[in-house]
């Protein structure tokens, strides 16, 4: 009889590398089958990645059952076998690649204005107000230091539309459509960047999404473009008018706010018009690729016998939109009525009362003077901005999911009732507590702005200086670009402070925080006792 003695030392290590390596032949094989379903749909494979995926998970769970020893290797990443070497573009994960995209962009974007030639018509920017400027048009802010019509060049416009474009769909998108016109299929990893849209609309392809993203885009700033040559030619001429209508579709539709003309839509107050495509592509730009994709699926499904079903997402984002366009707009044609909407016809009156409502949520367009606007209608326009766009957009903000699920949740628990539903749907609880923590990190960033500005910009000389600070900390952190008159006059501390603010309402302050965790290996799974407290 054979007796296998055990090891003193190292078994611990050599079942943890085993283990390892097992898990890394599964997900090799998970994305063998991934690729084999893409090519031929209707074969077996999706009862073979089921399997898989399921002896994945219990191996993992067994693996953190038994303690490795100190010396094995830990990944954070699960798709690369146990012991293997880790580079550094392998070990980041999908919050830090999307974090860094922008920051790279930011990069370039700084020393692009810094380094390329004519760019300027008189001096260059300094390199704190090069990095302003780079990020406010890579976070698709709108806010200035120098006057864009008069400080920048034709090419120099182009290339602040250069970075607004690139800001605006993300350079992971643009990744990844060159990835898929070359024929290849997308990474795990980048397919898990859009895990968020497989759990809000599981009937959208996330392959084609990220297709249509860029399709729907080039389509409508292209169709605004046009609109706006035809509404603008026999104003300002038809070679004048070409490049500003290429610039303002480009910029609207990525609820940018910036503008090559000096009073940026001050000149258009009279012009429903042209105020009207404005709104059309803000808003376009600003509900989301998401909701635009499905609902361009349900109008198409009109005509056929099947009805599509819209995602719970999609039709609380268009109610929510509808709501804050339509109320935001009778409440500033109320309060301003008598103050900077005076002396205007009823039409103009109701365009511009619209037009404060969408541009408040993330675009930075201003038909009126902000400095010139009631206490009430600035007030209106902070609580807008911190609403903002909606998930999966080009807008910024706390988005109107959250803003609408913390509403519901406040509505449900008035009548008493333990689920948060809409449209006979409730809303898993894991959701909600993201939407109110996300609202309560939001909240505390801007209260932290607000201390950082009165110490950097004591404006003595200025009435009304709280509301001018906060109106200002707003502005940056949900990437409106709206101002009242403080942005050209700031401290390079205060440019500094905004710079930050516009790269964490782009990017979030959950995904950066995400981005700069450093994950260690669970213990196991455990919580500790319940103990209630007094609220109220």
């Amino acid at each position: 009889m054979k007796v296998q003695r055990n090891r003193p030392s190292g078994t611990a290590t050599t079942t943890a590398s085993r283990a390892g390596a097992d898990s890394g032949v599964t997900s090799y094989l998970i994305a063998f089958v991934v690729v084999l379903s893409r090519q031929w749909p209707s074969g077996p494979w999706d009862g073979w990645r089921t399997r898989l995926l399921r002896q994945h998970v219990a191996s993992n769970r067994s693996n953190r059952s038994a303690k490795p020893a100190k010396s094995a290797v830990v990944n954070r990443r699960w798709d690369i076998p146990q012991g293997r070497h880790v580079s550094l573009w392998q070990g980041l994960t999908p919050p830090q690649m999307f974090v860094g995209s922008f920051l790279l962009l930011i990069a370039v974007g700084t020393l692009g204005l810094k380094a390329l030639p004519g760019l300027y018509v008189s001096s260059p920017l300094g390199w704190v107000d090069a990095a302003f400027t780079a990020t406010s048009a890579v976070c698709v802010t709108g806010l200035i230091v120098t006057d864009t019509a008069t400080h920048f060049t034709p090419l120099g416009q182009a290339y602040l539309l250069l970075l607004i474009q690139l800001g605006g769909l993300g350079m992971l998108a643009f990744t990844s459509l060159i990835i898929v016109a070359l024929g290849k299929r997308l990474s795990l990893r980048a397919e898990t960047l859009a895990h968020g849209i497989r759990d809000a609309a599981p009937n959208i392809d996330s392959k084609r999404l990220m297709l249509d993203v860029v399709r729907f885009t080039l389509a409508l700033e292209a169709l605004g473009a046009v609109t706006l040559f035809l509404l603008w030619g026999p104003k300002l001429g038809w070679s004048e008018a070409m490049w500003p209508a290429v610039f303002h579709s480009v910029s609207a539709f990525c609820n940018a706010g910036f503008s090559n003309f000096s009073d940026s839509m001050v000149g258009f107050q009279t012009a429903p018009a042209t105020l009207l495509v404005v709104m059309i592509l803000i808003i376009l730009g600003g509900i989301g690729f998401l909701t635009m994709e499905e609902t361009v699926l349900a109008l198409g499904d009109l005509r056929g016998r099947t009805r599509f079903r819209m995602s719970l997402h999609s039709r609380l984002v268009l109610w929510t939109t509808a709501v804050l366009v339509v109320g935001g707009g009778i409440l500033f044609v109320w309060f301003e009525s008598e103050s900077s909407l005076a002396g205007m016809k009823p039409i103009d009156r109701v365009c511009n009362g619209l037009f404060m409502s969408v541009t408040a949520r993330t675009a930075g367009f201003n038909t009126v003077d902000y400095a010139d606007v009631t206490d009430s209608g600035n007030f209106l326009t902070i609580l807008l901005m911190m609403i903002g766009g909606s998930p999966g957009s080009t807008a910024g903000g706390l988005k109107t999911t959250t803003f609408a699920l913390i509403g519901l949740l406040a509505w449900s628990r008035l009548r008493s009732q333990p689920a948060t539903s809409f449209a006979g749907r409730s809303v898993p609880d894991e959701t909600i507590q993201r939407a109110v923590g996300l609202m309560v990190v939001a909240v505390a960033t801007v209260a932290v702005g607000m201390f950082v500005m009165a110490r950097t910009e004591p404006l003595e000389d200025r009435e009304g200086r709280f509301l001018i600070r906060m109106f200002e900390v707003v502005s940056a952190f949900n990437t409106v670009g709206l101002s009242m008159g403080l942005t050209s006059d700031l401290s390079t501390g205060g440019r500094l402070m905004l710079t930050l603010l516009m790269l964490l309402g782009r990017v979030g302050p959950l995904t950066l925080a995400a981005a700069l965790i450093l994950r260690r290996p669970r213990r196991g799974h455990f919580r500790y006792a319940y103990e209630d407290v007094v609220v109220g």
